[in-house]
């Protein structure tokens, strides 16, 4: 059975808002859209909203779905869908990331990201 997680696209003036994981653990450096996996009884939106609220310190608006893509973390398979969403600050306190960046779609594609993240930018580079 596939796990579900979640990651949010807050898109401004062109350019898209990625954090860069903390040294340590597997994804440890990496850049990535916010997010994270789906507790139990909980749907995207409610996901989404408490994942940049723990990671960011920031309150959002969870718009629309942009598509999905499955990727596999350690012997766990995980649907991962990206949500586009709007950000109600940007006071910013990072918890689980070391920065953040605005980034347009050329940067993105050479950046260090994780491999389900790039299967976003991916999606993104056929329909910003």
């Amino acid at each position: 059975m596939k796990r579900k997680s979640v990651c949010g696209v807050a898109c401004q003036d062109e350019k898209y808002l990625v954090a860069q994981r903390k040294p340590g653990g597997s994804q440890g450096g990496k850049w990535e859209f916010p997010g994270g996996k789906l507790e139990d009884g909980e749907g995207p939106e409610e996901a989404l909203k408490r994942e940049f609220e723990e990671e960011l310190s920031v309150a959002i608006d969870v718009l629309a779905c942009l598509g999905s893509t499955i990727f596999q973390n350690g012997e766990n398979q995980y649907l991962l869908e990206a949500w586009r969403i709007n950000l109600r600050s940007r006071d910013f306190i990072l918890t689980e990331h070391q920065t953040v960046l605005w980034v347009d779609l050329p940067t993105l594609l050479t950046m260090d990201l994780s491999g389900s993240d790039r299967d976003i930018v991916n999606l993104l580079s056929k329909n910003p």
